[in-house]
Order: C-alpha cells, then structure tokens, then sequence
C-alpha cells in the first residue's frame, strides 16, 4: 500500500493529514502557532514556525500511523494565498512573512487604484486592496528600504516550506493569480506589473502546475521532518483551492461556504467572474474557476475572541448554545482587520453593539458566531446579486464546521442547506493532489469519488432565517453608522 501526505498551514495552525490509495485517511495531526501583530494593522508570521510546525506534524503522523515513510508515494504542501516572505540572495528570509490579511498597504492600495487601477484589474481580475502582494511590497519599498533593497526571492508560504523540503524554488499558477503580479490572460509573471512596486520578474519563482513533482526530499529535510529521502514532493497550490477539491465541488455551479481564517462563498464556474469585491482564482481541475466573496476574519475572529477573554472552544460553543438567537440584541462585526465583500475597506474595526448588563459571556461568544454568519450574509446577498448560477444548497468547508452550533447558525442565517463531508479540509485536498499527481487518482473527479464522504446535512429553520433577516437590517445599518468614523479616526498608521 502506498500513502499520500498533505500539510495545510492556516492563519493560525497547520495540520498534517495521511491518506492511502483507497482514500481512507489514517492518521492527521495539528500544530499551532501565533499570528505576530507588532504595529496597528500588521499581521505576520514567522518561517521558523512554519518549519517547526512541519517538522512536528510529519513526525507525529508517521508515528501515530506506524508506517514506513518509505512507502509515502508523495507529499504536498498548501498555505493560505499571497501571504509572502522576502529572501535574500542565499534564501535566508529577511523579515517575518506578510499574512495576506496584513492591512498597512492602505495607502498604496488607495494610490494603486488612483494611478493605474484600470489596469491592474484588466491584468489579474482584481482592484488593488492590502490582501495582495503587489501594494504588500510597495509598503516595504516605502517603510523598510533597507529591507527591501536586499530582496533576491520573493517565496509564498507553502512554496518557502517546499523549499526547505526540496532546495528546490517555484509556485504554482494558482498562487501566482493572488499576488497581482501575474496576468492572469497570458498566465506568465508581468514585468509591468513587477515594476509598479520596484521589483523585477526573475525575483519570482519559476511557474509549475500544482500536480508538477517540483522536486524531492533531501537528506537535510529527511532527517528534520522524518520522511525518506527522495520523497516525491509536488507543487501544490492554495489552501482553498484544495478545500474545494477536498469538499467534491469539482463541477459547475457547485457551491461552497467557508469557515476557516478567512469565511468565503466561492461558486464553481467556467471563466473567471472579475468584479471589484470577488476574488477569481483558477480551480484545480482545468478549465474552471472558483470566484468568489471573503469575509476577512471568520474563525480567526473566533480564535480572537478565544484567545483575549479565555475558555476552549467546547465550552464556549456550549454557552453560546444556552444563549438565544440572537443574542438578546447584541451584535458583533468581524472586521478586526478591516473587511472585503462587499466594503474593500481596511479601515473598519471589529464591535460589539447593544451591550447590556444582562450578557452573559455566553452572549458574547454566541454575537461572534452570528456576527460572522451575518457577515457571509452580507457576501450571499452580493453574490447572487451577479446572477452566477449555483445550486440551491452549499458544502460547509474549513475548521468552523467542526461546531454543529455554528453550522446551524450560519444554515439559518443564509437560508440554505449546508452539506458536510467527514473531512474537507486542506490538508485533504493536498493529499489528494499528490495521489493525482503520481497516478495513484487517475483524475481529480477519481480522487472526489474515493476520498469524499458526506456525513450530514444541515437544514435551515425558516423561522430563524427570518429572524437573522431582521437582525441583518440592524447589522448594515451598525456598518453603515461606524464606517465614516473609523475613515475619520482609525487611520492605520
């Protein structure tokens, strides 16, 4: 029997997960590891920990499984999307690495826009914002100069963390859509793009498709990570990417909603959707896409919320349960990083409203799960504003499913019915890819079939979709209240 391995690395934890060829998964494991906030807007993590984290998973699998990892077939590796780390000339990294939902591009987003946004968006479907490396390194051109004149490579994550696998450099076209250095019509790095930010192509990595062996694992890395080597290692892509894949959502009009770091609604299309607050990003399978809406903060608002009052997340799910719908008139919005669809404004704050001395801390906890399913509300309403076909139920994706409350509540905040597989994350996804990649998959449509298993469906109470309705009209009009004080008084600075 040969087996597949898969590592995601999220916003705040990566997780291993150990596949054989029938599709059945036989050991995972996660490790966690902080989000670093140094300035009022930042958000950055540092390479040793991805490494670390690696290292850690890839032993523990292997132990918990009681293989030999010389019967590993192949390992790939995804990360969250255009989150980059800059190296210099001998690939050392030079500083943290930005996280995609770093805001303090504000400025030169806005200044991108003003100059050349038109273009920009012709080229890679998307208006410049702070989640992409192009206004990113802008930023470190104009606050870090010393920094930046030493740059050599440009990696993003997952690719930095094939690197220490392989010694081998490269991305893939997916990620390469996120960076907003690449034009996604011609699907080659742009030199004009590059140079908007003072950078130049042969900075960048080589372009492989994700099911690419880019290289294997060396002696160094064997003997960090315990996996044998020479270890085919693939690509990889993205770690949405791979959650849709890992969800079954391989044809058109198939539907998503995710609850991970980020929250996203993503429909499976044949051509890119570009529109100012959709993210388009080409799907593993060839020829489709999955545009889509973000909620910038969903479990990481969670993990926020977790991390500064206190509580694991059994007990506080079980509190927020003992709280009513709607929280007895409390409200939280999610944007303790600023927000995407349908805003683009990295200025908004997070907020509790309505607070009353009868809360409980289970009041609390309960507005934070609502705030972030009004949130993907928010994006629902846009996306079907655009008229994109899809079907009339969704596959709840990324770790938020785990918690049957906060499924339910987001069922009954969208109105929908929310299909949940035994497991859907990245990591899956990852490991599915490598078994595509080797010929273990003889498609990714051949892996769906033997790795995907529905477990449940969720069903909305329509009285309760109903009573989200009404709570909706409260939750713009607190976003439509707040925002122009916070464009006027939460400057990112």
């Amino acid at each position: 029997m040969k087996y597949l391995l898969g590592v995601d690395f999220g916003g705040g934890a990566s997780k291993a997960t150990l596949l054989n060829a029938e599709g059945k998964i036989l050991a995972t494991h996660t490790v966690e590891y902080p989000t670093l906030h140094p300035s009022n807007g930042a958000c950055e993590q540092s390479a040793e920990d991805w490494i670390a984290a690696l290292c850690e998973n890839t032993k523990a699998v292997l132990e918990k499984s009681d293989i030999s990892p010389l019967d590993i077939a192949a390992v790939a590796v995804d990360s969250a999307t255009h989150t980059s780390l800059v190296c210099d000339e001998n690939f050392r990294p030079l500083r943290p690495a930005i996280h995609w939902t770093d805001s303090r591009s504000r400025l030169e987003a806005e200044a991108l826009r003003k100059t050349c946004g038109d273009e920009i968006f012709k080229k890679t479907f998307h208006k410049p914002d702070t989640i992409w490396t192009l206004p990113q390194l802008l930023f470190l051109k104009n606050n870090e100069p010393q920094i930046f004149a030493r740059i050599r490579y440009i990696f993003f994550e997952k690719d930095y963390i094939r690197y220490f696998l392989t010694g081998r450099y490269g991305t893939d076209r997916i990620e390469a859509e996120g960076s907003m250095l690449f034009d996604c019509r011609t699907m080659q790095w742009d030199a004009a793009l590059c140079g908007l930010c003072g950078i130049t192509v042969d900075m960048l990595p080589p372009l492989f498709d994700p099911t690419d062996v880019v290289g294997e694992v060396t002696e160094a890395a064997a003997a960090a990570t315990g996996l044998a080597a020479g270890t085919p290692v693939i690509c990889g892509t993205t770690d949405t990417a791979l959650e849709i894949f890992a969800s079954g959502a391989v044809e058109k009009g198939d539907m998503t909603v995710k609850l991970a770091t980020a929250g996203r609604i993503c429909v499976i299309t044949d051509a890119p959707k570009p529109d100012r607050h959709l993210v388009n990003y080409s799907h593993v399978v060839k020829g489709l896409w999955y545009p889509g809406t973000a909620t910038k903060a969903a479990a990481s608002a969670f993990r926020f919320y977790r991390d500064t009052f206190g509580g694991d997340y059994t007990a506080l799910d079980e509190a927020a349960a003992a709280a009513p719908v709607g929280a007895d008139g409390l409200i939280f919005h999610p944007y303790i990083n600023g927000e995407l669809t349908p805003y683009a404004d990295p200025c908004l704050a997070g907020s509790f409203t309505g607070i009353r001395s009868t809360h409980t801390k289970g009041h609390f906890t309960r507005a934070v799960l609502e705030g972030v399913a009004l949130s993907l509300l928010d994006n629902k309403r846009y996306l079907d504003g655009l008229n994109i076909p899809h079907g009339t139920s969704a596959t709840l994706i990324g770790g938020g499913a785990k918690s049957a409350l906060w499924a339910q509540i987001t069922a009954d905040a969208l109105g929908i019915c929310l299909n949940i597989t035994e497991n859907s994350d990245s990591s899956l996804g990852s490991a599915m890819l490598a078994g595509v990649a080797v010929g273990i998959f003889t498609s990714p449509k051949d892996a769906v079939e033997k790795c995907v298993k529905r477990k449940s469906t969720v069903y909305p109470d329509p009285k309760k979709t109903e009573i989200y309705a009404k709570i909706f009209e409260k939750y713009k009009a607190i976003h439509d209240a707040l925002a122009p004080i916070y464009q006027n008084k939460g400057e990112l600075k």
